[in-house]
């Protein structure tokens, strides 16, 4: 595991990929929140027969923290298996950015722990975010 790793939130990640609900791919993904304030949330990728009517598990990450009244991430947890590093897709890297810093950190995981720690500006740089609708 990395050094610099949040184990709880790496626990969190781990426990939600393992109740996802995959079974038209098998691939699980779980996401795990911190918030500014301190709170955690956390999320499993949920597939359905209609294939894109599924729902990523940073989105359900990012809504359990939403209804909670959350709106400020400062790292998320993304955990997946396999060889190459599971990041957030497209869509989600976006909704990511809604509520985050330039400084909000994504750790991006395997079953073993961190692999590739980045900050929201390098994920995702030149982004849109709400700040440019002013």
């Amino acid at each position: 595991m990395a050094q610099d790793q949040d184990n709880e939130l790496f626990d969190l990640a781990a426990h939600a990929m393992s109740k996802a609900y995959v079974p038209y791919s098998k691939f699980t993904v779980g996401a795990a929140i911190r918030t500014s304030s301190g709170s955690t949330y956390s999320g499993c990728n949920v597939e359905n027969a209609s294939y894109p009517e599924g729902m990523c598990a940073e989105a359900g990450a990012i809504a359990s923290m939403v209804l909670d009244g959350q709106t400020k991430i400062e790292s998320i947890y993304v955990i997946g298996k396999g060889d190459a590093l599971v990041t957030p897709c497209g869509g989600c890297r976006q909704k990511i950015r809604e509520f985050s810093t330039s400084k909000t950190m994504i750790h991006i995981c395997d079953p073993e722990g961190v692999k590739k720690s980045m900050t929201m500006e390098e994920l995702l740089p030149f982004s849109f975010g709400p700040e440019n609708l002013k």
